[in-house]
């Protein structure tokens, strides 16, 4: 289940003061905050008016994993002019540091070289936990900027301005919080862990009023990292959380998303708890869902491409070819979207998740869901997303395939009206059931190596065929002992 997403206003336009005025003059003097940082010069500004020996930079890895160090402020200053230097092997390896012996890209045969990388300076935000630090993100520049989901997503959106469209995204997240510990949890071998909360009580006032202190903490790590978020409420099942985080556009939303993942599990550890965002980490509850919300606005004139008045469930054109490009291609980039061994345990029939690329209008039983509204709400979800999927290519998938569509000139299919999962579909629309499937599948993909380039298709493809034979090297608990603390 989900909470509504509409597009913010149009942000008025801003005056510059003259030189003579007061305002100037208080904004010249004024200290930057971390969210008013876009320039090189303007972050290293920050970090010389607060003194810091050191900030923190981090990029994230194939399964959106967040790696980074503390960097000395000589070192930083030199890096946001020149770039810097980091091992590829992040991009070579999977969730509990094993290289894979399968790409091309980086392996033993490569002797995991660095791999230059650039700082991005808008990226800046404070940590609250340590008072006055700053965070930069990176992202892989040169030949690494192939396969970094990063430079991916972004390489998507440049192709969808260049069609004219502004895309805007946001992210629901399902999570589960326990009264553990990383080494209570290994401990106990991921059985039988407590959790946070008894018992099936979504939308609970008396939970979230009783542990308030717990949520007024995330809701305010969200404000001051930047990824603020729109609701914040139980969900069905002992110790569940649902968070939707605001709209912005689809860069940012990605970047949003990623942090808010990585960080809430650092604010659950520090309190002596755990949060896990594997897609099904119980054969007793449903899976935890990661749904995307997305439109697309007119750059020439800021105009909704998808509101169409007075057409049926006001959707436009684009918006009809849009929805057939994420059905169609679906089954294709499934393994993007569903990363995990774990993923296809969700996407079974009656848990809130979808088994075939179906669509409908305001129905939760579809793969897609078309949401009716006006010129700033009129959208769709990408509901078959997981919560253990890499923000960034979930999104690259949700955007590009929407794209393609529009591209393409498609149409799709009939929409489904009742519960999709006890009607019979089209053997098209039916997505692959393993990893295994899913992996063949991209790599066969024209689509995917249109969008993506066949660097990226061979690599992530690769990936995913690593994963699936180290699963069936081991049975029973091996997938709670890999996923629970780190996806």
């Amino acid at each position: 289940m989900d909470e509504s997403t509409e597009l913010p206003p149009a942000s008025p336009v801003s005056v510059t003061p003259s030189p003579l005025s007061s305002a100037a003059v208080a904004t010249a003097t004024a200290p930057l905050s971390p969210r008013e940082v876009r320039t090189v010069e303007q972050a290293k500004q920050i970090v010389e008016a607060r003194g810091l020996s050191h900030v923190k930079v981090g990029l994230f890895d194939n399964d959106g994993v967040m790696r980074g160090k503390y960097m000395s402020r000589e070192k930083f200053f030199a890096s946001l002019d020149k770039g810097f230097a980091f091992c590829d092997v992040v991009l070579g390896w999977d969730v509990q540091d094993q290289q894979y012996d399968n790409t091309r890209y980086t392996g033993w045969h490569t002797g995991y070289p660095d791999a230059p990388v650039r700082i991005l300076p808008h990226t800046c935000r404070d940590v609250p936990f340590e008072e006055g630090m700053l965070l930069f993100l990176a992202e892989f520049d040169g030949a690494s900027e192939a396969v970094c989901p990063r430079a991916l997503l972004r390489r998507v959106i440049q192709r969808c301005e260049q069609a004219g469209f502004a895309p805007f995204g946001a992210l629901e997240y399902e999570f589960f919080v326990f009264d553990e510990t990383p080494d209570s949890a290994r401990a106990k071998g991921y059985r039988n862990l407590k959790p946070f909360t008894p018992g099936w009580f979504g939308y609970s006032m008396i939970r979230n009023s009783v542990h308030a202190d717990l949520y007024h903490e995330i809701l305010e790590l969200a404000e001051r990292m930047d990824f603020p978020i729109e609701g914040l409420h139980t969900e069905t099942g002992p110790g569940v959380l649902e968070a939707a985080i605001a709209v912005d556009d689809v860069g940012a939303a990605a970047d949003k998303a990623a942090l808010f993942k990585t960080f809430m599990k650092v604010l659950a550890e520090r309190r002596g708890l755990m949060a896990t965002f594997m897609a099904k980490w119980s054969n007793d509850y449903p899976g935890q869902s990661g749904h995307i919300h997305l439109s697309l606005r007119n750059k020439k004139d800021n105009s909704s491409a998808f509101f169409a008045e007075g057409q049926p469930h006001s959707m436009s054109e684009t918006q009809r070819h849009f929805l057939a490009g994420q059905q169609r291609l679906m089954p294709e980039l499934l393994c993007m979207v569903a990363p995990t061994i774990n993923s296809y345990r969700r996407m079974i029939p009656g848990f809130w998740a979808p088994t075939h690329a179906t669509w409908g209008v305001e129905n939760r039983t579809a793969a897609l869901r078309v949401i009716p509204g006006s010129d700033k709400s009129q959208r769709q979800e990408y509901r078959l997303g997981a919560a253990d999927a890499n923000p960034y290519l979930a999104l690259a998938v949700a955007l590009g395939s929407g794209l393609y569509g529009v591209e393409q000139g498609w149409e799709p299919g009939k929409n489904v009206e009742g519960n999709a999962y006890a009607q019979e579909q089209p053997q098209e629309l039916a997505l692959p059931r393993t990893l295994w499937d899913a992996a063949q599948r991209l790599k066969q993909s024209q689509a995917a190596r249109d969008l993506f380039g066949d660097a990226f298709v061979e690599h992530f493809a690769a990936s995913r065929e690593w994963e699936e034979r180290e699963f069936r090297k081991h049975i029973g608990d091996w997938e709670l002992q890999r996923y629970f603390e780190i996806i």
